[in-house]
């Protein structure tokens, strides 16, 4: 099998475990067993083991198959893809700035009313490593690149819409109100007179700080994947599993935190 297609199926693989596992029945059923903390912890090895090979994959055949769309080649384009790749590390950034008080935060146990970044895109993060991928996929000089990057964008895409039926369901009307005022896409809903801007509650320095990691991974862009991808491994690994610690930390303290009521 060609590199490009098992890669294509890793992907395939991670986005079933990822999304699969946390649909409603089989999380239930998983919960029941393992207990919430149990549960989190055993889709949070699996989703980073999965993940781990999926990226440790890519970082060894990442030269080899077809040519890709490599629309870096042309001095017209190249700039739109590293403004995208840009922007998408500085939306992700300042998405983590206001991460614990959004309803998607792990410990979140409400729906508070959008405010800051959230009037803009309530998957701030999702938009931001979109485009981060999409620009990537775009200026890829191999095909197997464009299906790495393109699979992040998928994931996203399909992983934002999956967490706001999950969290519909579990909140009931208090997200379907917050859905119906916010937007997935970047201010539609400002564009459509159900929320506004207001400029004093984004997160600046988040901004500022995705600019700055940017510009930094420009730097040491040929390395980041070096050693089999273990520096971008540790780094997407690590930072998700301190939050699942802390969260698996308080339940174990306090079994009722964070279970948000049902309406």
């Amino acid at each position: 099998m060609d590199p490009t297609t098992t890669l294509a199926l890793l992907w395939t693989s991670f986005g079933a475990v990822h999304i699969g596992l946390t649909t409603k029945h089989l999380r239930a059923k998983a919960v029941e067993t393992f207990g919430e903390a149990g549960f989190t912890l055993l889709f949070s090895l699996i989703s980073a083991l999965v993940f781990s090979g999926l990226v440790a994959y890519y970082a060894v055949h990442r030269a080899e198959g077809p040519a890709g769309l490599a629309i870096a080649q042309f001095d017209s384009l190249r700039p739109i893809g590293i403004g995208l790749i840009g922007t998408g590390v500085s939306l992700i950034a300042a998405s983590l700035v206001a991460y614990r008080s959004s309803p998607m935060a792990l410990a979140s146990n409400d729906v508070r009313q959008p405010e800051g970044l959230a009037r803009i895109s309530r998957h701030a993060f999702f938009v931001g490593l979109s485009l981060f991928a999409l620009a990537h996929a775009l200026l890829a000089s191999r095909l197997i690149g464009a299906v790495f990057f393109g699979g992040f964008a998928a994931v996203s895409i399909l992983g934002a819409l999956h967490q706001d039926r999950k969290l519909a369901a579990r909140y009931g009307r208090s997200y379907i109100d917050y859905l119906a005022t916010t937007s997935f896409v970047p201010f539609v809903a400002v564009y459509s007179k159900r929320q506004y801007i207001v400029w004093r509650e984004l997160p600046w320095l988040g901004f500022a700080t995705g600019i700055a990691i940017a510009i930094a991974l420009r730097a040491i862009h040929g390395s980041i994947l070096s050693n089999g991808g273990a520096w971008f491994i540790a780094a997407v690994v690590g930072g998700a599993g301190v939050e699942v610690l802390k969260y698996v930390g308080r339940r174990r303290r306090d079994p009722a935190e964070s279970v948000p009521a049902r309406t």
